[in-house]
């Protein structure tokens, strides 16, 4: 979950690397580090967020140079922890993302050959391991070191008195950049838009020898030949373009990303297998989740086509009969437990599916097709855009199976988006910025929007906030209600109008207050609820869109009231690459 960035060119390194870890910042702050080749090894590392440090430190010379910006898994956010790690001679320096497994056995053993440890980190003894095999060549050592370390990594090193770096990766993503004269590597493409356009995706198992005017890629100890892709995302699409944040941009991007996403597949361009399917199995994790439950909501009842819905991080543990298809969702094409889960279908001679935002990203090279969103970079560790580009992406999925009957809703979705972006929200966050707990309570397929909504909230206010499909309130949560505990309702005429005004009462006289997402109009939730936050008249599955952004933007703004940092909120990272 750690962002790495590699360099090897004719220009200073350590403005590159350093520009580069802020790039890729939402993957890890909790301390950063940099390490260039001059004469020896130089370092710069520290604990604390780059984004907060000047353009360069100033100190770092040389035009070949490595950088990591982390999110701890072993040792607490130090200066002492911080990447890159070095061996016990300072003359070679690593920087990794991922976890090496069977550290602590390495370690005890490298403790028993005398080297001296510096840091409470796995990654240190990658450094040691790779000192043990040096004899004067780095590619050979990094070779002889890889097959003793159990888990994943993506792996950058230097050595001093080499004029190269060294990459390797083993399930966890690594990317490079093929510019003039120069050779970049990272954890994905963010920091690379700026120089060049020409990225190779290694695969696991692949080494790397970046100089800076050639690169070679291995497969063991053999030449390997990676295909040079194009990529079209641009710098100014990973700029805040005049929006206070990251999230705020990105939330106004969705009608645009609606629109991707529902002409990312038709009946020509929809895996067979789905076309075909009898039942269907949905993993994945957090936000991705959710959207694969709105799913299930959407295409049984539709479809007939019944839906199994199983967490990322659960489904590699347990024993689950297998359906025709299994859809991963990721955002990222690299969360960790969704991988697996592709993984375990095709070892089990399932059809797989993956939906995600990233071309070339491992699930897309793992399942055997691939649904694009094609929602551009996402850089807010909060998935907004992304969340409503799987669901149009879902949606189109249910459309095409069910005969095309929401082609025109579909077709309208970006409008109803746009109708919401700028409704005024104060009296909800003045509501809310306020509590310390706040329920979100919904039903049918707006408990799943519910429990997205609730998910950004306490991502980014840290407030508390639990959703709960109405009907259970009384089977216990109930006992958490007071005149101090809001709630926030969705009540739009439908199958559940009549028992959802039902459950407002029920709460309103426990004291609870109430904001509602209702029809404007609807004197009936205008009785009950304290504030209402006017949702527009139309078809169900645009009110699921809308009902989605109200409840971002609502996040948002309490967030912001309350000084949070909405772009990196503490503790998370965007993508998960770590079990």
């Amino acid at each position: 979950m750690c962002g790495i960035v590699g360099y090897a060119g004719y220009r200073s390194a350590a403005p590159i690397l350093l520009q580069g870890l802020r790039r890729l910042e939402y993957r890890g702050y909790d301390s950063y580090g940099i390490a260039t080749l001059s004469t020896e090894v130089c370092i710069h590392k520290k604990a604390g967020k780059v984004s907060e440090l000047p353009d360069s430190p100033g100190i770092l010379q040389g035009t070949i140079g490595i950088g990591h910006t982390r999110w701890a898994t072993h040792g607490i956010p130090s200066d002492i922890n911080a990447h890159p790690h070095q061996d016990c001679t300072d003359q070679i320096a690593v920087v990794h993302n991922g976890i090496i497994e069977n550290y602590s056995a390495l370690k005890r053993d490298l403790i028993g050959r005398g080297h001296i440890f510096r840091s409470d980190t796995d990654t240190e003894v990658i450094a040691h391991l790779i000192e043990e095999a040096y004899t004067g060549d780095l590619l050979e050592a990094v070779r002889n070191t890889l097959p003793l370390l159990s888990g994943s990594y993506a792996l950058l090193i230097i050595s001093a008195g080499e004029n190269r770096l060294i990459a390797a990766r083993n399930q966890s993503p690594l990317v490079l950049g093929i510019g003039d004269g120069e050779i970049f590597a990272a954890s994905d493409i963010t920091p690379l838009l700026e120089y060049t356009s020409r990225v190779i995706y290694l695969n696991d198992g692949d080494t790397a020898e970046l100089r800076p005017d050639s690169y070679s890629v291995y497969f063991g100890d053999r030449p390997a030949e990676r295909e040079i892709h194009e990529i079209s995302w641009t710098p100014d699409t990973i700029q805040k373009g005049g929006f206070a944040h990251f999230m705020l941009k990105e939330i106004f991007e969705q009608p645009d990303a609606i629109h991707q996403a529902v002409h990312a597949v038709s009946e020509e361009t929809m895996p067979s297998c789905l076309l075909n399917a009898s039942s269907i199995t949905v993993v994945a994790c957090g936000s991705s989740y959710h959207a694969g439950m709105i799913f299930r909501y959407l295409i049984e009842p539709a479809c007939g086509i019944p839906v199994r819905l199983e967490m990322g991080s659960e489904y590699k543990y347990a024993s689950i009969p297998f359906s025709d298809v299994i859809i991963g969702i990721s955002q990222s094409g690299e969360t960790a437990d969704t991988l697996a889960a592709i993984r375990k279908g095709i070892c089990n001679n399932v059809k797989t599916v993956a939906i995600t935002n990233v071309l070339n990203s491992t699930i897309t090279r793992s399942a055997h097709d691939t649904i694009l969103m094609h929602a551009g970079p996402e850089i807010s560790v909060a998935a907004s855009k992304s969340f409503i580009s799987q669901v149009g992406v879902l949606m189109q999925v249910v459309n095409i199976l069910s005969g095309g009957r929401c082609h025109d809703v579909l077709d309208h979705a970006r409008y109803a988006i746009e109708q919401v972006l700028l409704t005024d929200l104060t009296e909800a966050v003045d509501i809310c910025s306020k509590a310390e707990h706040i329920f979100y309570v919904g039903r049918g397929v707006f408990y799943p929007v519910m429990m997205e909504g609730a998910l950004k909230m306490k991502e980014i206010s840290y407030i508390h906030a639990e959703a709960y499909a109405a009907g259970e309130l009384k089977h216990g949560p109930f006992a958490l209600l007071s005149p101090e505990t809001p709630a926030i309702a969705i009540c739009i005429p439908g199958p559940a109008y009549e028992v959802m005004l039902g459950n407002m009462k029920e709460m309103k006289a426990r004291g609870t207050p109430i904001i509602a997402l209702g029809n404007d109009d609807d004197e009936d939730v205008r009785e009950i609820a304290d504030v209402i936050v006017p949702v527009p008249k139309g078809h169900p599955w645009t009110q699921v869109l809308t009902t989605t952004v109200l409840l971002q933007l609502l996040a948002y703004h309490t967030a912001n009231r309350l000084g949070r940092e909405i772009d990196m909120p503490r503790n998370l990272a965007k993508s998960v690459t770590v079990e």
